[in-house]
């Protein structure tokens, strides 16, 4: 039996276990975070908590079982940078390569749009080139190579910045 239509939905603190799960198996298995610990529940609790309602936490959840996350954060703290948030997403393993990813970045995306957003920026270390793919197939477009600037697993990582500008996004003229 094929499995049902994912959802997208807006986070909740009962997710925060997988959530937990599929961040923590990425901090011990993988590069796309630069993360050594894994978060505890209680760390993980209070990062939902304290997050400011332009930050939205998304997941994809396929026959009731959350399949992967993501959301928007502040890219910069100054106020200049209002207008900009980093997308951040992570499929479980068991649920790479059936499109969940495009489906919780396109509801990124669509989260950012409503909250006035300009500029979306992706951080992808360089590597991950299914997570690059995915992004420039939803407009996104490299700015460029950061050499050497993570550290795991015994060797250096490069980030590969990404950008999306969304023309409607920013103050009202």
């Amino acid at each position: 039996m094929p499995p049902g239509d994912p959802i997208i939905r807006s986070a909740e603190a009962r997710d925060l276990p997988a959530i937990n799960a599929i961040y923590n198996d990425e901090i011990r298995t993988g590069v796309a975070t630069w993360d050594y610990d894994p978060w505890t529940i209680e760390a993980r609790t209070r990062w939902f908590e304290d997050r400011d309602p332009a930050e939205p936490v998304l997941v994809v959840e396929v026959d009731g079982v959350v399949a992967g996350f993501g959301y928007l954060s502040w890219y910069r703290s100054k106020a200049g940078y209002r207008y900009t948030r980093e997308n951040t997403l992570y499929i479980a393993p068991p649920y790479h390569r059936r499109g969940l990813g495009a489906r919780l970045l396109e509801a990124l995306i669509d989260q950012a749009r409503a909250l006035g957003i300009r500029a979306l920026i992706a951080q992808i270390e360089t590597s991950n080139e299914a997570s690059i793919a995915l992004h420039e197939r939803y407009g996104f477009v490299r700015l460029g190579i950061e050499r050497q600037v993570g550290y795991k697993f015994d060797r250096w990582l490069d980030a590969q910045p990404m950008e999306l500008l969304l023309p409607e996004g920013g103050p009202a003229g």
